[in-house]
């Protein structure tokens, strides 16, 4: 009975309480979306490979000034990465290691085709977006075409490169060989430029080298035009151009290339633009690169094109 009471007396006791009137703090507008504020990136690194075209410490001296052009615009640290090999900086865009990268033609073709690298932007060089193969020996040698390095030495670039290894081999499949049965031997320096001072000191007979790295070496060491010379140049290919890896977020995409196409505009990054051998950066379209896929066409088994 005194436990009943008890209960009574509580119920009446919480029914007399006033309840405070609460009022909301604020009204929410269901219909007023608004989108999340953007993660800030500003510490983020940017991730810029460059292909081994020319040596590690010539890539670092020459690339720097670009390097240090892209952090100031865009307020981010920059990491400069170097692989030796073409498809290592492939692999690297491929799984988003890198955002953005200066690759080989081939790599270019080979990247897009296999996880959908994307073009960014192409280096212009005297006034166009082409570059050749140059076919190149000592300057005392007696050669005047590939054929005439049957059973020579001969310096390869690098296993998937364009212009210092497929065009070469396109030359030896058009005299009915292999370059394992036509040359003595072959040896890979991983850069053009190494593979110029092979010819240049006597290391090879021959060497298929990028005309521009070729233009380029020779401007910083005009010695080397009484060492090496042209015996070959072949058609115009689409120039290696700029790339970024697929998953890269569109508005940063479109940031790096507004940056690259107004560098000759601005007085900081024409200096960085002079330090690499390029006169402005262009808007290229794949199509260009349709005469490469031609010739690699022809060698499928060198380039496990389909």
């Amino acid at each position: 009975m005194r436990n009943i009471l008890l209960f009574i007396s509580l119920f009446l006791l919480s029914a007399c309480m006033v309840t405070p009137n609460i009022q909301p703090s604020a009204k929410v507008d269901l219909t007023d979306l608004q989108p999340l504020p953007t993660p800030s990136i500003s510490e983020t690194p940017l991730r810029v490979a460059v292909a081994a075209v020319i040596s590690p410490k010539g890539t670092v001296e020459s690339y720097s000034g670009l390097v240090n052009y892209l952090g100031e615009k865009t307020g981010r640290p920059v990491e400069l990465v170097q692989r030796r090999t073409y498809m290592e900086v492939n692999d690297l865009l491929e799984t988003s290691e890198v955002d953005l990268a200066f690759v080989c033609t081939s790599a270019y073709i080979a990247g897009q085709r296999d996880f959908g690298m994307e073009l960014l932007a192409a280096p212009q060089v005297d006034g166009g977006t082409v570059y050749y193969s140059y076919l190149i020996v000592p300057m005392e040698s007696q050669v005047r075409s590939m054929a005439h390095l049957k059973g020579k030495v001969f310096a390869l670039t690098d296993p998937i490169s364009l212009t210092g290894r497929a065009y070469p081999t396109t030359l030896v499949t058009q005299l009915g060989a292999t370059p394992e049965t036509f040359f003595k031997r072959t040896f890979f320096t991983y850069s053009h430029d190494e593979a110029i001072y092979a010819v240049a000191n006597g290391l090879a007979d021959g060497a298929g080298v990028d005309s521009l790295i070729y233009d380029y070496a020779l401007s910083r060491d005009p010695a080397l035009s009484g060492k090496v010379k042209i015996i070959h140049i072949s058609p115009s290919f689409g120039i290696p151009p700029v790339v970024v890896n697929p998953n890269l977020r569109p508005q940063i995409k479109i940031e790096l290339q507004n940056l690259l196409l107004d560098m000759s505009n601005d007085p900081v990054g024409r200096d960085a633009l002079t330090a690499i051998g390029v006169e402005k950066f262009v808007i290229i379209n794949d199509s260009s690169y349709e005469s490469v896929r031609s010739l690699l066409d022809g060698i499928p088994l060198l380039f496990g094109l389909p």
